[in-house]
């Protein structure tokens, strides 16, 4: 199901198809047909005549247009009060002048009007740059008076409605007005004018920081400072409560449970033009055949219903939409979403080239799928928590046992990090539960993991609830922040995306997962650790070699003659043994053998104009190699 589809059933949970008995001639544009002598109106009409109206109320917005709000309806009385407040256009002493007829050509100078419930009020000294109509048939006075002195007119619009009313409102929106529709459109209102407002905020703090180059940075400084000191529960997972015995214990809590996973990371500077997700990592199964197939046999197991829904970028969604045809006949869901061109392009400055454009961050990329029609969708069906799965760890793990204690204890946000190898090898125990600093989370791969005590895994997961909460009150601030700053702040804005997400919720914990599920894949030296004898895959899961004696995966490092997945697979006749390995640095014209066994610190740096080939069945331990004489065999 695509987002589209999501929202053309939402309108139809409203009933905004529903017509009337009569269609006049020119609402036949929006009519689908007819059903027991009641106008059917075209969904796919109707959405996009509201999108229209919406991006003029946000153009205006931008411009710091003044708005009116027309509703005579009681019914409605509520959703536009709330909705105004929530906007900053709400008046008290303005709000009976809805009801009331002559304000707009009378505006001009101010004037005292008396309406219908003996209150006096000062009319408004200047017109509105747009009326906004919520029951259009009962204010055709409005229209006319509007009309005259060219306002535009955004208003909704029946199947009955005359012509010479129809042909006057600039953005119509074919619609049946019940309550519902009428929640959703205001709802929508609201967040485009709180959208844009933060625009128009973050702009002018970009003003602000270039006039005072020297005191935005500290003060934002500060405020990255003050988020890094928020502190969470780390809570090992062994510590964790089995699952129920009864299965359909484990049901329910699974029933819960939507996975969303990214699928925006190119594979490009590796060579492969496509997603990631579509690279082969274990025969020809992908990164995304392991995923679906975890997830199938997780609803299969506990007869669940744990749907999975991609988030895709503009240049992966066609290639994901072929890959999923064949997920048709499996036993789960999959949903193929696509993120707004615009949006990707604001997170990141960078060419299309590099694989960073689609970034798997949580933050506002997240937040803006969140914060529109899917998550009220996700509510109503029952689902509470999200997992939000980036789009290079391959091995990220669904896991039940998460999600039980997490229902249990309340929790709100939860993120996945592993021990990093200076907590590892220092003498501090993780069997218990310990509070730690987010400042001691690396939250990129890139970062010099000796400085902290953890690394994220780039798994989170979310209570819908608390989001819901959060996106109402308007906490979650939405925006193109990411985009406004230099690019020597954008990845320190990046990195502090999720701690500043954490920031906002209750009850934040972290569980310290093992290192089998943090596989990221962002490069050859990945790839290659994946194929090894390391790892292998059962049941859409990446299991560990038990005859590994380190917790902790080798370190490797592969020169650029091998950054492509052509020269990788070329310069390797098979995948070394590194069970025993500790770290791996290649460099030059290098190319290894089939049955070759690398174990402890191995370095093979070819010399300049030097083919260097390691032969067949060759075990190097612990050697530094760079002639073909090195080699013992």
């Amino acid at each position: 199901m695509t987002l589209h589809s999501i929202l053309i059933q939402k309108l139809l949970c409203t009933n905004a198809h529903v017509g009337r008995r009569v269609a006049t001639h020119h609402f036949k544009l929006y009519t689908y047909g007819f059903r027991n002598r009641m106008a059917i109106i075209d969904s796919d009409k109707t959405l996009i005549c509201m999108r229209h109206a919406l991006n003029f109320i946000g153009s205006l917005v931008r411009l710091k247009g003044r708005f009116m709000f027309v509703n005579t309806n009681w019914l409605f009385d509520e959703i536009i009060e709330e909705m105004t407040k929530k906007i900053g256009c709400y008046r008290p002493s303005d709000n009976a002048l809805w009801k009331m007829s002559g304000i707009l050509t009378n505006s001009g100078s101010p004037k005292k009007f008396r309406s219908r419930r003996k209150k006096l009020f000062f009319g408004p000294t200047q017109p509105p740059d747009c009326l906004v109509v919520i029951d259009t048939e009962r204010k055709s006075s409005v229209i006319l008076e509007a009309d005259r002195l060219q306002i535009p007119i955004v208003g909704l619009v029946n199947s009955s409605m005359p012509l010479e009313i129809y042909k006057k409102i600039a953005y119509p929106i074919p619609a049946n007005d019940s309550v519902q529709f009428i929640y959703l459109f205001c709802n929508l209102i609201t967040k485009t004018f709180l959208y844009e407002q933060k625009r128009l905020s973050s702009a002018k703090a970009v003003a602000v920081e270039e006039e005072l180059p020297k005191a935005q940075p500290r003060e934002e400084q500060m405020k990255i400072d003050d988020v890094s000191k928020k502190e969470v529960l780390l809570v090992p997972y062994e510590s964790l409560a089995p699952l129920p015995d009864d299965i359909a214990d484990t049901k329910n809590l699974l029933d819960k449970l939507v996975v969303l996973k990214f699928n925006g990371a190119l594979g490009t500077t590796m060579g492969f033009n496509g997603s990631k997700s579509a690279l082969k990592v274990c025969g020809d199964s992908t990164p995304l055949d392991l995923f679906v197939e975890q997830i199938e046999l997780l609803n299969a197991k506990y007869g669940c219903k744990v749907p999975l829904f991609l988030l895709n970028s503009v240049e992966t969604h066609d290639e994901t939409l072929k890959a999923v045809e064949q997920y048709k006949k499996s036993r789960i869901d999959v949903h193929s979403l696509i993120q707004e061109q615009k949006l990707q392009q604001d997170l990141s400055q960078k060419p299309q080239e590099h694989d960073d454009l689609y970034t798997s961050d949580h933050g506002p990329l997240l937040l803006s799928l969140l914060t529109g029609g899917t998550l009220d969708v996700l509510l109503s069906k029952g689902k509470e928590f999200a997992l939000i799965v980036g789009s290079d760890n391959v091995a990220a793990v669904i896991d039940p046992q998460i999600l039980n204690y997490l229902i249990q204890n309340k929790t709100e946000i939860c993120m996945e990090v592993t021990p990093t190898v200076a907590l590892e090898s220092s003498s501090l125990s993780n069997s218990t539960p310990e509070r730690c600093q987010l400042a001691d989370i690396a939250l990129d791969s890139s970062q010099q993991m000796d400085k902290y005590k953890f690394s994220d895994t780039r798994n989170l997961w979310l209570n819908l609830t608390a989001v819901k909460r959060l996106v109402d009150t308007n906490t979650l601030k939405i925006g193109n922040s990411f985009s406004e700053v230099g690019s020597s702040d954008q990845m320190l804005r990046q990195n502090t995306a999720v701690r500043s997400m954490i920031k906002l919720f209750d009850r934040a914990v972290g569980v310290n997962v093992p290192h089998s599920r943090s596989l990221q894949l962002s490069s050859t030296s990945d790839l290659l650790l994946l194929q090894s004898d390391l790892y292998s895959f059962n049941k859409g899961l990446v299991v560990r070699n038990a005859a590994r004696a380190s917790p902790v995966n080798p370190s490797i490092d592969l020169g650029p003659e091998f950054e492509k997945i052509y020269d990788f697979q070329s310069r390797f006749k098979s995948i070394p043994s590194i069970v025993e390995l500790d770290s791996l640095t290649v460099r030059g014209d290098v190319w290894f053998g089939s049955g070759v066994t690398l174990k402890g610190k191995v370095s093979v740096v070819a010399k300049p104009g030097v083919k260097l080939e390691i032969p067949d069945g060759v075990v190097i331990e612990n050697q530094e190699i760079n002639d073909p004489a090195d080699i013992k065999q």
